[in-house]
């Protein structure tokens, strides 16, 4: 028996009878006839060695994994429609069709859109967009109630199990269609009578529904759904503190912050008015005419920060935990009252809350955030163990194998052996005349020949020098230095700098350049293309030089003009993070944090989902509610439009001036007076779900990556002592002793192999070698060269092998796409077979590597064309230069269309070109460049707005706007823009009172913070990462201008991206990281004390729990009649009893209000007085009962 390839499969089986396992987790001789027989993964015929050498009749098709089992069905659905119904099956089979779940999340997105476009309007008013949007609504409300209906129908309502409303997400959608149909009747019925705005308001909670289609975000959202237990319990302590300083605050507060200085003679209060008091501020001081009186003040805050009552209290109290704004409440009390004792209420406040409390949240996120690490790990050390228990089965199987292909070849290799012996006569007479025939060409191919080995030896020779030179330590802290003082050139540019330091800048630009292009040849030379490219290091270097000779190229011809500090120029920076090659723990850390990156990404999925869920509630809220004054402007934290209401709740994110934002949101509707103060609900919830958890699950992943990486710093030192024992250390290997164990290596890679080598094969055996370098680099044979580093990079960040064993297993077993896809069946066009020479050739084309990076290249540099080009005037000479080149991009992207439609095929059969959704929008990019290119002298609008398509083309590098340099100055006087418009006076009307004019200077100034300089942009965003201040910095900046021209209001709204990035990158995780350093420094010095103990964490605290039990005394007194007293208060109807009048009195006490009735004083005075005579009866029978024996007394006899 053998396959179709001639090749016998009589054999061993596999490792003398081992069973491998199979990915399914079943034996692989339980696995189908095809496998059995050696079909691979991809369906095709091979001998598989380590196939058992017999068929065995057709088994069982083991159960696929994963595969979901068929669902269980209620019998009947509303007690009527059974699973034979035909509308209850329909419904069953549409509500479960993939297509149909992918419509409604569609469908969700396009709501979400429809309510971003919205623009609330203040006072009520509309525009016709809104209108259009309003009947749109009516559509989606139809669909999500066709949804709802259909599901309802084939999974039943809500008796049985798996029924609708047993699924949350169901649950929400119905909730959210029912109100969108309550309020459709109650607009119909009662048309301009009924405000429905607050009902319409749930519809912004539909994009929750776009967690259940994206896995990976349930995975960060179970973690915080799982801390929701633990966190409940953190709530009710937080509350319990909350309501206690609340109610402190009242009794000592209550009334102080009314009054203010007031000029008698004008009855006006000052201008920016605080509080005042007996002991506190002195109005004297302000003039004589000013005195303290509480006329005419609500109190700071329009009457919102005061102890006036328990609302007011608790709401000041948790603003002051926050941390933000804590200290304007403290100087207010201590104006009124005077800075005696006021401080030891908020610093104790601050402390227990702030410091101990709300961290608690911290530590549960991060505890259960640990625990599915834990749990994802222990999954892949399983996955891992059956992976080396299949290679370890393969290699015995393939190593029997071996055995018996050498001794057929054993027998093979006799019989041309002996043909040869007996016809070497004849060819040598024959070779004997060919060669007195062609003596003088065979002299000159010899001649050739002998040159041409001379040029290969003296080649192989220069590459090794080269090499061993580009290998060297020598030449690598050559290009650091090279790196630090590009950066310091870089470091010198500022505004207005002379001309003499643009010129030394402009040449010292093209030396680095062309040190930087030197250095990149001379190491593809010396390393060869692919090893070359294997490092990611390295593809970064060329992208950045051939970047920078474009820039330099474009920027000198004045096809664009000079950026300044160009982002390529600046990426070149981050050369400087090779360095950590040889800083291990910091190596360990940024592997670690590699390792988590799929967890960032979808906990920054789920905070933007979370940023436009609110965003979208504030619009509905409080979108054009901000406008108090007509005479001075609204403030800029608002909800006036979809983009403005993301930067606002980002902000409030962020808990900077969160409480100034909620202090706009109170009045607008109409104050602690009227609804306002339940407005703040919105406040608190986005603080405290966006900050406190969401936020803090930043914290939580950082504290588990760096315990990670200090595991993996703690082995490598380990590996480190062994290896100092018996073979030599990574540290000790030179660069020239590392080098010649890679030489071969390198000679191989560096492109000398055989011209008919395969493409594909080539590039696995690149692979290999890595894979023997990182072996070796284990061995500690590696050096502290530049390779050594980029294999380094290729194991860790992209996750390359780490160990090679005598047979790898094919990628195929780990699911994982290496080969090209193959030409798929039937003709192309109905035209080209498969075997057709000219499709074959296409195929081979498409897929080659050099033509993959020259597309890549193509679209990188076509994006930055369509970036360069000049939309206000489409007639300059740039354009026509850009559009010329657009001819070319498009050219290049057609045919590569044509190329891959030849190669693949149209539509009709599976893995056509059309199949796949990458490449039809390639063909529709492709397709709207040529519409635009035919038509393009054309007056159609709509096929010029078709052009911004042709921006699906990059996959690049992020481009940021132009720079900030020199665009934050401005002039008192709004008016002017410019410094020589700045001069004179102006007038200004205090309060918008135009009987009070006032005359001022007109002064032009440059902001505080600014980007004029490295050191100062340095600290400018050192300012932003701690959040303080930042809002302001952001409105300046988009305001920003031209240099040296004054703000435009909203003139650059996209700058906002470069803050919350920088905010999100640098303060949400990488600031972080030094909190998790101190977290788990601590943990490790709790750690010391058992570093030689042999048990683990868990093991050791059931010991030391055992060890510390103690029986609990319980006081039993044998006196008879105190016997009485003590089985009396310690029974539970008096716990309860005594736990009841507790709360009971803590809510008499949070009664208390401002300027209350005094009957109400004295009804809450005698109440007062009951709960103290209670109490002190209870403190009595207790004593009585246990005399001095308990010590929790005290603390009762003091509050008493």
């Amino acid at each position: 028996m053998s396959t179709s390839d001639g090749v016998p499969l009589s054999g061993p089986d596999i490792g003398n009878g081992a069973r491998p396992i199979s990915e399914t987790g079943y034996p692989e001789a339980q696995q189908t006839a095809g496998q059995c027989q050696g079909q691979d993964g991809l369906g095709s015929s091979k001998a598989v060695p380590g196939a058992t050498a017999t068929a065995i009749g057709p088994p069982k098709r083991p159960p696929r994994r994963g595969a979901k089992p068929t669902p269980d069905r209620p019998v009947r659905a509303l007690f009527c429609m059974g699973l034979k119904n035909p509308l209850r099956k329909m419904c069953i089979d549409v509500v479960e069709w993939k297509p149909f779940e992918w419509l409604i999340l569609l469908t969700i997105l396009a709501n979400c859109v429809a309510l971003g476009v919205y623009t609330p309007y203040p006072y009520g008013d509309s525009n016709q967009t809104n209108l259009y949007l309003e009947k749109i609504e009516y559509v989606f409300l139809v669909i999500f109630t066709v949804e709802c209906v259909m599901k309802i129908i084939a999974y039943g309502f809500v008796v049985h199990p798996g029924a609708y409303l047993r699924n949350g997400w169901n649950m929400l959608d119905f909730t959210i269609v029912v109100i969108g149909m309550i309020s459709t009747i109650l607009t119909i019925l009662m048309k301009e009578g009924f405000d429905v705005k607050a009902l319409r308001a749930f519809r912004v909670l539909r994009p929750l529904r776009l967690v259940s289609g994206v896995p990976s975000l349930q995975v960060v959202l179970n973690s915080i759904l799982r801390a929701m237990v633990p966190l409940l319990h953190i709530a009710l302590l937080v509350l319990f503190v909350i309501i206690i300083y609340a109610i402190i605050g009242l009794e000592l507060f209550s009334g102080k912050m009314h009054k203010t200085c007031r000029n008698n003679k004008t009855g006006e209060i000052m201008e920016d008015p605080h509080p005042c008091g007996d002991h506190g501020f002195q109005c004297h001081t302000l003039g004589s005419q000013y005195v303290c009186s509480k006329q005419y003040w609500e109190g700071p805050n329009n009457g919102i920060t005061n102890f006036d009552n328990f609302g007011l209290a608790m709401l000041t109290v948790f603003q002051c935990i926050t941390l933000e704004g804590w200290t304007d409440v403290l100087y207010d009390i201590e104006d009124a009252m005077g800075s005696t004792w006021q401080w030891i209420y908020f610093v104790s406040m601050v402390i227990l809350g702030a410091f101990f409390v709300m961290n608690l949240i911290l530590g549960v996120l991060s505890g259960e955030f640990s625990k599915e690490r834990e749990k994802a790990k222990n999954r892949g050390e399983f996955q891992k163990f059956r992976e080396k228990q299949q290679i370890e089965d393969d290699l015995r199987g393939y190593l029997d194998w071996i055995t018996q292909a050498e001794d057929i070849e054993t027998e093979h290799d006799e019989m041309p052996r002996m043909q040869s012996r007996k016809s070497k006569p004849e060819d040598e007479m024959e070779s004997t005349d060919r060669l007195e025939g062609d003596e003088e060409s065979a002299h000159q191919v010899s001649l050739w020949e002998k040159k041409r080995k001379e040029w290969k030896e003296i080649n192989k020779r220069v590459r090794k020098v080269c090499r061993m030179a580009v290998k060297s330590q020598v030449f690598y802290w050559l290009i650091i230095i090279l790196v630090f003082l590009n950066t310091a050139v870089l470091a010198t540019e500022h505004f207005r700098q002379p001309d003499w330091l643009d010129w030394f800048q402009e040449y010292t630009n093209m030396f680095f350049i062309a040190l930087f292009t030197m250095e990149m040849m001379l190491k593809m030379y010396s390393l060869g293309w692919q090893k070359y490219f294997l490092s990611l290091f390295n593809r970064f270097d060329c992208f950045v030089v051939i970047g920078s000779i474009t820039e330099m190229i474009l920027t000198n011809t004045e096809v664009m003009p000079p950026l300044g500090i160009s982002v390529l120029r600046c990426v070149r920076l981050l050369r400087v993070f090779k360095v950590t090659k040889y800083w291990r723990s910091l190596s360990n850390l940024v592997a670690s944090l590699l390792n988590s990156i799929q967890s960032i990404a979808s906990l920054l999925l789920l905070l933007f989902l979370f940023i436009v869920i609110f965003a979208l509630l504030g619009m509905q809220v409080f979108g054009g509610k901000f406008n108090f004054d007509d005479l001075q402007d609204k403030t800029r934290s608002n909800f006036d439009s979809f983009w403005q209401s993301l930067l606002t709740v980002f902000q409030i994110l962020t808990g900077e001036d969160w409480n100034a934002v909620m202090y706009e949101g109170i009045r607008a509707y109409e104050g602690v007076t009227g609804y306002g103060i339940f407005a703040c609900v919105y406040f608190i919830i986005l603080f405290i779900c966006g900050n406190y958890i969401l936020l803090n699950v930043f914290l939580a992943i950082a504290v588990d990556n760096l315990a990670d990486a200090d595991q993996l710093t703690t082995v490598d030192k380990e590996e480190g002592d062994k290896s100092h024992g018996g073979s030599p250390a990574r540290d000790e290997c030179s660069g020239e002793e590392c080098i010649h164990d890679d030489e071969d290596i390198g000679d191989m890679t560096s492109g000398e192999e055989d011209p008919g080598t395969d493409v594909e094969q080539y590039e696995n055996e690149g692979d290999d070698y890595e894979g023997q370098d990182t072996e070796g680099s284990k061995d500690g044979h590696d050096g502290e060269g530049e390779d050594d580093y980029d294999h380094m990079e290729m194991d860790e960040i992209e996750g390359g092998p780490e160990v090679i064993s005598a047979r790898p297993r094919r990628m195929s077993e780990y699911n994982i796409t290496t080969e090209k896809p193959p030409i798929p069946e039937g003709s192309a066009f109905f035209v080209f077979s498969k075997t057709n020479r000219f499709r074959i050739f296409c195929h081979w084309f498409c897929n080659h590597s050099y033509y993959g990076n020259f597309i890549l290249a193509c679209i990188m540099i076509s994006s930055a064309m369509l970036a360069a080009e000049d939309p206000l005037k489409a007639t300059s000479e740039r354009n026509i230069i850009l559009n010329r080149f657009d001819y070319f991009f498009t050219t290049v992207f057609t045919i590569e269309i044509c190329l891959k439609m030849v190669s693949y095929g149209f539509v009709l059969h599976d893995g056509a070109f059309c199949r796949s959704a990458f490449n039809l929008l390639d063909l529709l990019v492709v397709c709207v460049s040529l519409i635009s290119i035919a038509w393009r002298s054309s007056a159609i609008s709509f096929v010029k707005i078709l052009r911004v398509l042709r921006v699906l083309r990059p996959l690049r590098a992020i481009n940021r706007a132009k720079g900030l340099k020199g665009k934050f100055f401005q002039c008192n006087d709004v008016s002017k823009i410019t410094e020589a418009e700045c001069h004179g006076t102006y007038l200004i009307y205090e309060e918008g009172n135009i009987n009070r004019p006032v005359m001022k200077e007109r002064l032009w100034s440059r902001n505080r913070f600014h980007f004029d300089d490295v050191a100062k942009a340095m600290l400018t965003l050192f300012t932003v990462s701690t959040f303080e201040g930042w809002p302001g910095l952001l409105y300046v900046s988009i305001d920003s201008n031209r240099e040296s021209y004054g703000p435009i209001h909203n003139f650059r709204p996209i700058v906002a991206a470069y803050y919350i990035i920088y905010i999100i990158i640098i303060a949400f995780f990488m600031v972080n990281i030094f909190v998790g350093f101190v977290i788990v420094t601590f943990q490790n010095e709790g750690e010391q004390e058992y570093k030689n103990c042999g048990l683990e964490k868990n093991q050791r605290n059931c010991i030391e729990f055992a060890l510390k039990a103690k029986p609990v005394r319980r006081y039993i007194p044998k006196h008879r009649i105190q016997y009485k007293v003590w089985w009396f208060v310690t029974s539970q109807p008096f716990e309860y009893t005594i736990f009841t009048l507790i709360i009971i009195n803590t809510i008499t006490l949070a009664m208390k209000f401002y300027n209350q009735p005094d009957p109400y004083t004295h009804a809450l005075d005698v109440l007062n007085m009951i709960f103290t005579a209670v109490f002190a009866l209870e403190f009595v029978f207790k004593l009585a009962a246990f005399r001095f024996k308990v010590s929790d007394k005290s603390l009762t006899l003091t509050i008493l």
